[in-house]
């Protein structure tokens, strides 16, 4: 099974309706994301921060502008030393 594929058992299983089925370009958002926080703030970090942008996205944030901006958050801590 692909992330892909596990991604849209999870939102049907969530009953996520009237969402759009999931594509690899959604998964790869948030797997760089969750990279960038994990590698650049810490570990516990990228769970985290995906969550975070998933209640964004939920409350209407646009999904590459919000990773954009949780991404340069988290690479910005990486350049000052981390959180």
């Amino acid at each position: 099974m692909t992330l892909t594929e596990w991604a849209e058992v999870v939102r049907r299983e969530l009953d996520l309706t009237g969402t759009e089925p999931f594509r690899k370009a959604d998964v790869d958002r948030v797997l760089d994301l969750a990279r960038d926080a994990a590698h650049s703030v810490a570990r516990p970090a990228a769970p985290l921060t995906t969550y975070l942008l998933g209640v964004a996205v939920g409350r209407g944030a646009d999904p590459d502008e919000a990773a954009a901006v949780l991404s340069r958050l988290a690479l910005a801590q990486d350049d000052e030393g981390g959180v």
